[in-house]
């Protein structure tokens, strides 16, 4: 069995961790922390998980930690990872860090976009923790950058059109809506129910952070600078990303012919999910699960594509897919643990 701890287990990617892990039949978890609930079980920090998961909470000692543990998830909010996820290498952990601090590649924009990176010799070393485009690095990998929950919806949403150059990479406008959960648990006054209920409203614009974490994927897939549009949006709605995805098309292609491309990509993932034609994904459909949909249509009148996709952020967007990198990286298989079927309505 391979034992893990989840580092910064409190917050709801930590929960959707344990979640997913109490159910994966090679883990044993061996250790949760918090640090606001050190002492307490964590089934009474989150009832759900009654009856599966009944460990203590634990200061973060990494020392402790890494005697116990082969792998470790570090939830925790960028910056405060940096400061343990090198120590943690240096114990012979292996580590899947779900925050931002070794997904970028040059540390000059992370600093422009976060703040001083104190391990940026780790930058090179980091695996973009995105399955679909990096399978074969992950194999190998010590350290994982697991994916941030936009970039993962949008990414896979354009890497087929990037990677046959079949758009115009100049083009690219990205308009994306997420449920309030993206914004963590931590008490925010823009979170709150009377001011999320009965509205949506856009935010970050020109300005989000994923914004850099985007480009640098997408410049990689189409071989030059991509810069882009990206408009997040707030959905009055607990979990899920629906991300619509506009470029102009250099070639003339039907929907039929694009779809068939898309399916032929993502024929070997199977946690991508290409609709037919005349079907587009909803965040309904994919509650709960690592699933991204997709869907698309060539609108001949302008001659762009217009691709949508969903993902649940709390899953693909975050905690599945660290589950789905760890089983890559320890040679599982790769959908163990999380053959979930959408909870629907």
């Amino acid at each position: 069995m391979l034992k893990v701890a989840v580092v910064g287990a409190s917050g709801y990617t930590g929960v959707e961790l344990l979640r997913i892990l109490v159910g994966h039949p090679e883990i044993e978890i061996c250790c949760v922390t918090s640090r606001q609930h050190e002492g307490l079980p964590i089934n009474q920090v989150f009832p759900s998980l009654s009856g599966f998961c009944e460990l203590v909470c634990e200061p973060l000692d990494v020392g402790s930690i890494s005697k116990r543990a082969d792998l470790v998830f570090t939830a925790l909010p960028h910056k405060t990872a940096m400061e343990v996820v090198p120590d943690f290498l240096a114990a012979g952990c292996k580590v899947v860090d779900l925050s931002a601090d070794y997904r970028l590649k040059d540390q000059a924009v992370y600093e422009r976009w976060y703040q001083a990176h104190s391990s940026p010799e780790l930058f090179d070393e980091a695996v973009y923790g995105l399955p679909e485009l990096y399978a074969d690095q992950l194999r190998s990998a010590r350290l994982v950058a697991n994916p941030g929950c936009y970039p993962t919806s949008v990414i896979l949403g354009l890497a087929p059109l990037l990677e046959k150059q079949l758009i115009d990479p100049r083009s690219l406008i990205v308009d994306s809506k997420s449920g309030v959960s993206g914004a963590g648990r931590g008490v925010k006054l823009g979170s709150l129910f009377c001011e999320t209920n009965e509205g949506f409203k856009a935010y970050g614009i020109a300005s989000h952070r994923h914004t850099p974490e985007i480009e640098q994927e997408l410049t990689g897939l189409a071989k030059c600078d991509i810069r882009l549009n990206f408009t997040p949006h707030l959905l009055p709605v607990n979990r899920g990303i629906l991300s619509t995805c506009y470029a102009d098309l250099l070639e003339d292609k039907s929907t039929e012919e694009l779809i068939k491309l898309f399916q032929q990509r993502y024929a070997n993932e199977p946690f991508v999910r290409v609709m037919p034609g005349g079907q587009l994904p909803n965040i309904a459909y994919i509650r709960g699960t690592n699933f991204c949909d997709i869907g698309l249509v060539s609108d001949q009148y302008t001659g762009r594509v217009i691709v949508v996709t969903a993902i649940d952020n709390l899953v693909k967007g975050a905690a599945g897919q660290a589950v789905q990198n760890m089983n890559i990286m320890c040679d599982f298989n790769e959908t163990l643990g999380l053959g979930i079927v959408p909870t629907f309505p």
